[in-house]
C-alpha cells in the first residue's frame, strides 16, 4: 500500500492526465464530478456514483478548504490500494462553500483513499502544509497554462509525503484556556460558555502548567464526607455549591489544577496520543513543544480523523 511506504513524493501520486487546467466550469458539484469521472477513466476508482456521494456528503458537512484559494475535498473507497489524486484549476475561482461566497477557490485537489489506510488523507494533507502556508499558491498554480507545469510545480516542491503522523497532524487550536493567575470565576465561566469538561492552564510564556476540571470542581463542591452521606436532606438546595459561589473570584486555579492529564511532544507519533489517552483514560491529549502549549487532540476527533477521514 503506498501509503505505507518511506519518501513518497506528491507528485507520484497524479499525473498531468488527471489535471483539470483553467476549467470554465462555475459549479462545484459538476466539477467534482468531471474529476472522479476523469480519475475514474485514468486510474480506475470503481463506482464513480458512489464515490461522487461520499465526497459531496463530506463537502456538504463541512468544506474543506485547507488555505486561501485551496480546497482539498477527499473520500475513502474501498475500490482503491493506493492515494490517488485529481486537481483542477481556475483562474477566476468558483464558489466553493456557498456560506463563504467572498471566498472563491481556485485550486482543488481531489484526494481518494484506501478505505483501510487510517489518516491516509491527513498524510497527503501534511505533505503539502508548507505551500498551503502560503497564500500566493493558488494563484499561481491557478495561472499555470498547462497540466504538465501544474505537475511540475508540485514536482519541484520536493513535497514528500511523512512517513507517520505526528501529534501536530491531528491537533486543533484549544477552544480557551487559562492563564496561571486566573480565578475559579474565569475558569467557571470558560466552562460553561465553551462547553467544556477541562482547561489547560498556560504561564506567562506560553508554557502547559497543568489543567482545570469540571470533576476537579465539582470534588471541591462535594467533599468524600459528602459522597458517604445517604440523607442528602441538608444540602437539597446544593448548598456547598452556595460556597464556591461565595470563594469564586478568590480561589486561585492553583488550589484546583491537576498535573495528571495526558501530555504528547507535537512530534511524536499520532498513535502515541492514542496511547496517552488510553493511558490516562482521558477524553483529550494536551500537544506541547518542549513546554510550550500547542493545541489539543480530543478523543472524539482523533477517532473521527484516524477512522475516518
Amino acid at each position: 500500500m503506498a501509503t505505507k511506504n518511506n519518501h513518497i513524493q506528491f507528485s507520484s501520486l497524479f499525473r498531468p492526465t488527471e489535471v483539470i487546467c483553467q476549467t470554465d466550469q462555475t459549479d462545484r458539484d459538476t466539477l467534482l464530478k468531471d474529476l472522479l469521472e476523469l480519475l475514474a477513466y485514468q486510474r480506475g476508482i470503481g463506482n464513480v456514483d458512489e464515490a461522487y456521494l461520499a465526497v459531496l456528503q463530506r463537502e456538504n458537512e463541512m468544506a474543506t478548504i485547507v488555505a486561501p484559494g485551496i480546497a482539498m475535498p477527499h473520500a475513502r473507497l474501498e475500490a482503491i490500494k493506493q492515494i490517488i489524486v485529481g486537481m483542477a484549476t481556475s483562474k477566476n475561482g468558483i464558489v466553493y462553500d456557498k456560506n463563504q461566497p467572498d471566498k472563491p477557490v481556485k485550486l482543488i485537489i481531489l484526494t481518494l483513499a484506501p478505505k483501510d489506510a487510517p489518516g491516509a488523507y491527513l498524510q497527503a494533507i501534511s505533505s503539502l502544509a508548507n505551500i498551503c502556508k502560503d497564500p500566493t499558491t493558488a494563484d499561481i498554480v491557478a495561472n499555470l497554462p498547462t497540466p504538465e507545469k501544474i505537475w511540475s510545480f508540485f514536482k519541484q516542491g520536493g513535497l514528500v509525503l511523512p512517513d507517520h503522523l505526528c501529534a501536530r497532524d491531528v491537533m486543533e487550536p484549544s477552544e480557551a484556556q487559562l492563564q496561571e493567575h486566573d480565578t475559579l470565576e474565569r475558569a467557571i465561566d470558560l466552562f460553561v460558555h465553551y462547553r467544556l469538561n477541562e482547561l489547560p492552564v498556560v504561564d506567562k510564556d506560553g508554557e502547559l502548567i497543568g489543567v482545570v476540571t469540571t470533576y476537579e470542581l465539582l470534588r471541591v463542591c462535594l467533599p468524600d464526607y459528602i459522597l458517604w452521606m445517604e440523607d442528602l436532606t441538608p444540602i437539597m438546595n446544593f448548598e456547598p455549591f452556595a460556597e464556591i459561589l461565595r470563594k469564586e473570584s478568590k480561589t486561585w486555579l492553583t488550589e484546583i489544577m491537576t498535573g495528571d492529564y495526558a501530555v504528547v511532544e507535537d512530534s511524536a507519533p499520532a498513535i502515541q496520543v492514542a496511547k496517552e489517552i488510553t493511558r490516562q483514560k482521558a477524553n483529550r491529549a494536551y500537544v506541547v513543544r518542549g513546554k510550550k502549549f500547542m493545541g489539543v487532540v480530543s478523543l472524539e476527533k482523533l477517532l473521527n480523523k484516524i477512522l475516518r477521514e
